[in-house]
């Protein structure tokens, strides 16, 4: 074991949370003056600028898998970094302060999330068409990305408000730099943190499987938590919850529909299974939560982290050091 190697690499995640923290804040700040400017909600920016700016990490890694032929790495970070939004950020967020909800968001976003994450069940599982083997196919990824095109579209020529009574300064140039700047931020603060904790972990003799499972699946995710809590902090419930679900739709629509394209076929593992069953189960559970009484609350919130706990202890006890 090399203390200096884990000496440097925790400086590297202090760092690397100060780069996520600031970068968040410019983030949230910019993103709901610019909301206000073009005629938008907090939640619709939140489903959409926010959303992709925050699921940069993802995109990198996945398309990155496909490129150098890890098709199983490529799917799942995805339906792990989505199982870790809704687990871990989303309860864990909700554990700090209970968050509110709307009927649009739940039976727009909310049912369109179950349906698209059910959908890619679908195409995953469709073994009558490509015999014994999951793939994704081309067609598929190119009706992913359509159907993300077409949300997108809708909602920003829909322009419908949350009912949000939020009080902006005019537009600047400089809300413009702070945007990409506070994407840059949180992007590069988890591109940081994911390299620095690998080191430490493999300096303590975590293997290379537990550490893609836990510490990738959740240091790509740490833009969305850290932008998610500093929304929160800034009473902004719109844009938390919904750069969580617009994550969540960007990563299974946008960045897997792109993988597929790219790589024909995409052919997937069958120990895949349990994960998207486990995502599909804990998507609907989330819908759900967000219906009663329009709001996610502590308890809601708990239940959510502890079930992504017992998740990844049973990761670290399937798959040893």
């Amino acid at each position: 074991m090399d203390f200096s190697i884990i000496f440097v690499n925790i400086i590297i995640v202090i760092i690397s949370i100060g780069f996520l923290w600031k970068g968040s804040d410019w983030l949230v700040e910019a993103s709901s003056k610019l909301a206000h400017a073009w005629g938008v909600s907090d939640l619709v920016i939140g489903l959409t600028v926010v959303a992709i700016g925050t699921s940069a990490p993802e995109f990198a890694v996945t398309i990155s898998a496909v490129l150098t032929g890890k098709a199983d790495i490529s799917v799942s970070n995805v339906v792990g970094s989505n199982i870790f939004n809704l687990g871990f950020i989303l309860g864990g967020t909700a554990c700090f302060h209970a968050i509110a909800t709307s009927p649009k968001l739940v039976y727009r976003d909310g049912f369109f999330l179950i349906s698209v994450t059910i959908l890619l069940s679908f195409f995953l599982f469709d073994y009558h068409i490509h015999g014994n083997e999951m793939v994704l196919s081309r067609v598929e990824g190119i009706i992913l990305i359509s159907m993300l095109i077409i949300y997108l579209a809708y909602l920003f020529i829909k322009k419908e408000d949350l009912g949000e009574d939020i009080s902006h300064d005019k537009i600047e140039w400089k809300d413009y730099l702070f945007l990409f700047l506070g994407i840059a931020g949180v992007v590069g603060g988890g591109h940081l943190l994911v390299e620095a904790s690998t080191q430490i972990a493999r300096q303590f003799g975590v293997s290379d499987w537990v550490i893609g499972v836990t510490i990738v699946a959740a240091g790509t995710s740490t833009p969305e938590f850290a932008t998610s809590m500093m929304a929160l902090v800034k009473n902004r419930h719109g844009m938390a919850i919904g750069n969580l679900i617009g994550s969540d739709l960007f990563n299974l629509l946008g960045v897997l529909g792109l993988a597929a394209i790219l790589k024909q076929p995409l052919a997937v593992s069958p120990e895949a299974q349990g994960s998207m069953i486990m995502l599909v189960i804990m998507v609907v559970v989330v819908v759900i939560f967000m219906r009663t009484k329009w709001q996610i609350s502590r308890l809601q919130g708990l239940f959510l982290l502890v079930v992504n706990i017992i998740r990844w202890v049973a990761d670290f006890m399937g798959k040893g050091i």
